[in-house]
């Protein structure tokens, strides 16, 4: 919410929900991801994969309807998410965040740009290919 006009508007939201994912062993960027993986995730050898449960920011979008999408930037916004995903951890624990996007080269350089590193692939689910556009979503992740 900002104010404008002297109202307070809805410029900017997002949503946030704990979820179990996986994570192929040979597609984390560096070493430094495999310890990270280790302290936080469960390693199965049989499939080479870690699974990890950590806090994901299911939506983040601006409100363009009447220029309020002017009222904050998306670094703001996104900032304001990880703000309340490290409440999130100081009370159940944890270090890692991720996130889906569209395989969009403007999305994928922003979340980047703000600490994210792609990590995978995921298969739209039958109830998205309508509202998405592609066949997949990319998968990222920000150590915190």
């Amino acid at each position: 919410m900002a104010s404008y006009k002297e109202k307070y508007v809805l410029c900017g939201y997002f949503t946030l929900a704990n979820k179990v994912f996986c994570i192929e062993k040979d597609s984390l960027p560096s070493k430094n991801w495999k310890h990270r993986m280790n302290k936080f995730g469960q390693f199965d050898k049989t499939v080479q994969r870690y699974t990890i449960s950590a806090p994901l920011i299911g939506q983040l979008g601006k409100n363009y309807a009447n220029g309020y999408d002017k009222l904050i930037t998306g670094d703001e916004l996104l900032k304001l998410a990880l703000d309340k995903v490290r409440e999130m951890q100081y009370i159940v624990g944890g270090k890692i965040v991720y996130l889906e996007c569209e395989q969009k080269e403007k999305l994928i350089d922003f979340y980047q740009s703000n600490g994210f590193v792609n990590f995978g692939m995921r298969a739209l689910d039958r109830d998205e290919t309508d509202k998405l556009s592609g066949e997949s979503l990319v998968q990222m992740l920000r150590y915190m």
